[in-house]
């Protein structure tokens, strides 16, 4: 039988998601094929209009259509504490408790010598920026407990020692070795709680 290179071309590309492995992209090639061509129109269209629209808040990095996000422009939020994420997407977590209303900063990845991203690729500038700006007294580091988000967490406190900034770090609580996406909020909640100072 033929190749189908085309096919196998879309597959690659699925493979290209995170936690999509052979299996799962194949499905979802063939159920590609399977979609009429108006439902293939309307995922093109959706996926254009999420890649023009969303973009990174210019503050704190979270994901927004806004020139700024909600959170940032909202005045009610507690200024004065900043939990400081990996990436964008751990936020929600953290946003379906009923007892934080402080704010964010992304960082955009963790400091990885594997991946060559050092302390210099991350929004690490932007906030020492922030604590004067803003007031910020408490900087609440929400990295992955992975040997590259305790490198980052511990950079980050000690450029952060000489500042007037209290730096807190999530009580584990959290497994090590795990993604804050893939934890519940009860967990969350506990290891926001149990938050511990970081000399």
């Amino acid at each position: 039988m033929k190749e189908l290179r085309s096919l196998n071309k879309l597959i690659d590309a699925f493979k290209s998601f995170p936690s999509i492995g052979s299996k799962t992209a194949e499905r979802m090639g063939y159920s590609l094929l399977d979609m009429d061509n108006e439902e293939v129109n309307n995922l093109l269209k959706a996926i254009s209009e999420a890649k023009s629209e969303i973009h990174a808040c210019p503050i704190c990095g979270l994901l927004t259509e806004d020139e700024e996000c909600s959170i940032c422009k909202n005045q009610n939020r507690d200024h004065s504490v900043c939990i400081v994420l990996s990436y964008a997407k751990d936020v929600y977590n953290f946003e379906k408790l009923e007892n934080y209303h402080g704010v964010y900063h992304v960082l955009n990845g963790v400091i990885s010598s594997l991946h060559g991203v050092g302390p210099e690729d991350l929004r690490i500038n932007e906030l020492l920026e922030r604590i004067p700006k803003e007031g910020i007294k408490e900087i609440i580091l929400a990295t992955n407990p992975t040997l590259e988000g305790e490198t980052t967490a511990l950079y980050i406190a000690r450029i952060l020692k000489d500042k007037n900034v209290k730096v807190t770090r999530l009580a584990y609580g959290l497994p090590a070795g795990g993604q804050l996406e893939y934890v519940d909020e009860l967990t969350i909640e506990k290891a926001l709680d149990n938050r511990t100072d970081i000399k």
